[in-house]
Order: structure tokens, then sequence, then C-alpha cells
């Protein structure tokens, strides 16, 4: 079965592809034709012209990845070497700098209020204005 289908993946791959890409097309006209036409006032469109709407739509708007330089694999390793070779002082004082650049970003959940973090954040933000006030 190995074998069978090691020697077919030429074959099998670009199938499967045309048919991902064909059964997709196919919904896109679906709903643009049984959605769009009663919406917005617009014609319907051919097979042909949903698969070149979806080929655009990929083109301009991504491929569905996780995005970003951050999200690279060779990006991670590299942020993992260069986190293994730190010291633990080192380590704290890049978290809390990247903390600071993303303002608490994701700390935080979304639509509502943590008052752990804001307590954490005020404390913090206190003791490194006090730091920062020169002494007399």
């Amino acid at each position: 079965m190995k074998q069978f289908f090691y020697k077919g993946r030429f074959i099998f791959i670009p199938l499967a592809f045309a048919a991902c890409i064909s059964a997709i097309s196919l919904v896109v006209m679906q709903l643009w034709n049984h959605l769009l036409p009663d919406i917005l006032h617009v014609t319907t469109i051919t097979f042909w012209q949903a698969m070149g709407i979806f080929i655009l739509c990929k083109i301009l708007f991504g491929f569905g990845g996780k995005g970003g330089p951050g999200n690279a694999p060779w990006a991670r390793r590299r942020m993992m070497e260069r986190c293994k070779n730190m010291s633990p002082e080192e380590r704290e004082k890049f978290r809390t700098e990247l903390e600071n650049r993303m303002c608490g970003w994701g700390k935080r959940p979304f639509g509502r209020r943590d008052s752990k973090f804001d307590d954490r954040f005020n404390t913090e933000r206190n003791s490194q204005r006090q730091d920062d006030a020169p002494t007399v």
C-alpha cells in the first residue's frame, strides 16, 4: 500500500488539488447565485467566474496561514536559540521589554476588565516611575 501511494502521488496530488479547487469554486458559485442577486441585484456567475473570484481573493487576502513574520518556523527557531543563550536576568528583561512594547496586549481577556491585571500593571508602572525619578 505504501509503495502504491509513493508511486501514485504524482497523479493523486494534482487530482486532489483540482478536486478541492473545483469543490470550493462550486460552493462560491452556489452562494453567489443564491444570495447576491436578491441582496445586491447582481447577475449570476458561471463556474469559471467563481473559480476566478476565489483565486483572486486568495491572491489579494492571503492563503490562510497563520501569517506574520513571528510565526515562520525559521524565525521561531532563531528566537529559541537566542533565548537559550540568555541568562535568566536577560530573559526577564527581554520579556518585560516585549510586554511594554505590546502594552500588555494578550494579558487581559477580550470584552471584560481584569482587575488583577490592572493592579499589577499600575504597580509596575508606579515602581518604574519611582526608579526613573531623580534622587534628591
